[in-house]
C-alpha cells in the first residue's frame, strides 16, 4: 500500500531532533511519497538537504507562503523565479491568501498569489493553495486566472460543500488531512458527496495532527488516522483510499 502525503514540512525545526526516525516511521507505515511545500527563501537550503537525503521519497515545491509576504516580498518572488529557472520542481506552493493573523499585507498577498499562478502556467506546474479566512479573495483571483493550464491542490480544505465544488471547478483537488477527524471540523459531514477522484491526502505536519494526536506535533505516519476516517466516510477499505488518493496525486504532480 503506497500512501502519499501531498503536503508536509519535513524540514521544519520541530523535527530537528528526530527527523530521520520520524521519516522512517512514516515509510514503515506505508507513507513513502512526501511533497514538500516552500515557505520562503530562508528554508530553501533545508529543502534541498532533505531531497538530497531522501531522493526517492521527497518531491519539492517552490513558492512564497502568504503569511511570509512582507515588505521584502518582491525580493522573495525574485528568489522563487531564480530557483524555478535552475531546476525541476513539482508544484508552485504553498501560495495563496491568509487573513487569519494579519490583513495588513492583503494587497501584497494578492500580487504575490497572482504572480505565482502565472509562473505556474509558464512552467506548466500545479499550484498548491493556502487559504485561511480568505475564500472570497482566493476565488476572485482564481476566477480571473482560470484556464485549462491552471490546476493543483486546495491545501488543507476547510470550507463548505459549496466552496468545495467551487474549488473543484478551478481544476483543484481538495487536500484532506487531520481536520477531517475533528468533531468540529465539519468537512466530514459532506465529504461523501464529493467524488474521491477529487481528494488527495496530506498532513501539513508538524501542524494539524489528527485525532487522537490533536494538539501534539503532527507527522506523516499519522496519515493512517486520516485514511481510517475517510474509509468510514466513503465506505471503502483503507487500501482503496490509499490507492485512489495516490493515483490522484500522480495526476496532479506528474510523478
Amino acid at each position: 500500500m503506497t500512501i502519499t502525503d501531498t503536503h508536509t514540512h519535513l524540514y521544519s525545526e520541530e523535527f530537528d531532533q528526530d527527523r530521520s526516525e520520524m521519516i522512517q516511521r512514516a515509510i514503515g507505515a506505508g507513507v513513502s511519497r512526501f511533497f514538500i511545500p516552500a515557505i520562503d527563501s530562508s528554508y530553501t537550503a533545508a529543502m534541498y538537504d532533505l531531497e538530497k537525503n531522501y531522493p526517492e521519497q521527497v518531491f519539492l515545491m517552490m513558492g512564497l507562503h502568504p503569511t511570509y509576504v512582507k515588505e521584502n516580498y518582491l525580493e522573495e518572488l525574485q528568489h522563487v523565479e531564480e530557483e524555478l529557472a535552475k531546476r525541476k520542481f513539482y508544484a508552485i506552493g504553498e501560495i495563496g491568501i491568509d487573513l487569519f493573523w494579519d490583513k495588513t499585507h492583503l494587497p501584497e498577498q494578492q500580487i504575490a498569489f497572482r504572480k505565482q499562478i502565472q509562473l505556474a502556467k509558464q512552467y506548466k506546474l500545479p499550484i498548491v493553495i493556502h487559504c485561511r479566512e480568505a475564500f472570497d479573495e482566493v476565488f476572485e483571483i482564481l476566477e480571473e486566472e482560470k484556464s485549462p493550464e491552471l490546476f493543483g491542490v486546495f491545501h488543507c480544505f476547510t470550507g463548505t460543500y459549496e466552496q468545495a465544488l467551487q474549488a473543484i471547478s478551478y481544476n483543484m483537488k481538495l487536500g484532506i488531512g487531520g481536520v477531517v477527524t475533528f468533531k468540529n471540523g465539519k468537512i466530514d459531514q459532506f465529504l461523501n458527496q464529493i467524488d474521491l477522484k477529487h481528494i488527495v491526502l496530506e498532513t501539513d505536519s508538524p501542524y494539524l495532527a489528527p485525532i487522537p494526536f490533536r494538539g501534539k506535533r503532527n507527522e506523516s505516519s499519522y496519515l493512517l488516522n486520516v485514511i481510517d476516517k475517510l474509509a468510514v466516510i466513503y465506505d471503502l477499505s483503507a487500501k482503496e483510499i490509499a490507492t485512489i488518493t495516490t493515483e490522484n496525486s500522480k495526476v496532479i504532480f506528474g510523478i
